[in-house]
This record gives structure tokens, C-alpha cells and sequence, in this order.
């Protein structure tokens, strides 16, 4: 049986419990299935802990900080800290809702990290949004083995596009819902770019809403 089947026949299965709070659930899942994601912004961009937020090259740091630079260039490590701002929209007239949400970082298509989030997050019917902020570390260095301190470099900067816009990121992210302590997957990763984008295919989020 392939992972949508499998997938959808739980969702069967919760339907068979009666029960205003399971009710709820099943709804706010199903709602869930509509909503649309989007990278919103990308923040805090620092290289070594140098500031590289609005840096599109070397030519436009300081020379102290070209001069740290050149030093965290020459180290083993090189730490990238920033922040992804993921952003929800919950089309529905009412609240939709997840419970976890693993994913899969990419900058200029190469994976660079992966985590999960486990927090739940509620989103507001009506066209509301919430904000999912990721707290991310990468050593560039280990990612990027193999590649020269200089493209290594390059490749860490303009990171933050027009208006902080993360243009060169995508998230490929797989998200659950919680019914009746149940952790229902969504049966494949999907991508996420700057663009909102509907998470699940159109026969699927069908099958789960009528």
C-alpha cells in the first residue's frame, strides 16, 4: 500500500470516532490540507558573527569586518546563523492546526541541514497567517566540503535578497497532524519557495475534503 493510501486510510479510520473534540480535530486537519506555505524572510544573517544581512559581496564590508573575513575563512569552522520565517495561510473559514513538521533546508539547491519542529502551530481561518520562525546553524565548512575558502565565501553571501526575501532558499518540509494521539503524516515531502504554495495535491486535498 503506498504512503497516500496508507495516509488517507487513517484519516478514514479517525472519521468512524464520534466526539465533539475529535470532531474538532479531524476538521481542523482537514483544513489543514488547504493551507499554503511560503519562505517569507530570511534575518539575523551572520558569518563567523559577522553581519552579512544586507552584504551581496566582500566589497561591501567594513575593513574590520573584511579583515575577520579573511580570518573565519581560514578556520575550520565556518558558522552561518539566520533565521527562516515560514509563513501559513489558512484559506478556510475556520482555525487550521499542526502538530510537528520535519524539514529539509536547501540554498542554490544543495541540502545543507535538516530538523523538525515540534511545536504545534494554529492558523486563523479567513486568509490568516502565522509565522513559523526556524532557528538555523550550518557550518559551512562541513556542508560545503571539499569547496575553496573563497567559493565558500561567495557562496554565504547575498543570502538576503530585495527586502530580505530568502530567493535562493527552499524548504522541503512533511508536516503532521495529531487525531486522537495519532500522528498523521502528510504522505510525501513537499517544496516550499517564496511563492505560497498549496501543500498537498489537488486530488488529495479532494479526497480529504469532501
Amino acid at each position: 500500500m503506498n504512503a497516500r493510501l496508507v495516509f488517507l486510510s487513517c484519516l478514514v479510520s479517525s472519521l468512524v470516532v464520534s466526539g465533539c473534540s475529535v470532531i474538532r480535530q479531524i476538521q481542523e486537519m482537514k483544513n489543514f490540507a488547504r493551507c499554503e506555505f511560503r519562505l517569507a524572510t530570511v534575518e539575523n544573517l551572520t558569518l563567523a558573527g559577522i553581519n552579512v544581512q544586507r552584504v551581496k559581496s566582500a566589497r561591501d564590508l567594513s575593513i574590520a569586518d573584511a579583515a575577520r573575513f579573511a580570518m573565519a575563512l581560514s578556520q575550520s569552522m565556518l558558522p552561518l546563523n539566520f533565521t527562516l520565517n515560514v509563513d501559513v495561510k489558512n484559506p478556510n473559514a475556520e482555525t487550521a492546526s499542526l502538530n510537528r513538521m520535519e524539514w529539509r533546508l536547501f540554498i542554490d539547491d544543495i541540502e545543507l541541514l535538516n530538523g523538525v519542529v515540534e511545536n504545534k502551530v494554529s492558523v486563523a481561518g479567513n486568509g490568516g497567517v502565522s509565522t513559523l520562525p526556524l532557528q538555523l546553524s550550518v557550518d559551512l565548512k562541513k556542508a560545503l566540503s571539499g569547496r575553496s575558502g573563497e567559493a565558500i565565501g561567495n557562496f554565504a553571501l547575498n543570502l538576503a535578497g530585495e527586502g530580505n526575501r530568502p530567493t535562493r532558499f527552499m524548504l522541503r518540509i512533511k508536516p503532521t497532524i495529531d487525531v486522537l494521539g495519532y500522528p498523521i503524516e502528510y504522505p510525501d515531502y513537499f517544496d516550499v519557495r517564496t511563492e505560497f504554495t498549496a501543500g498537498m495535491g489537488k486530488q488529495l486535498r479532494e479526497g480529504l475534503t469532501r
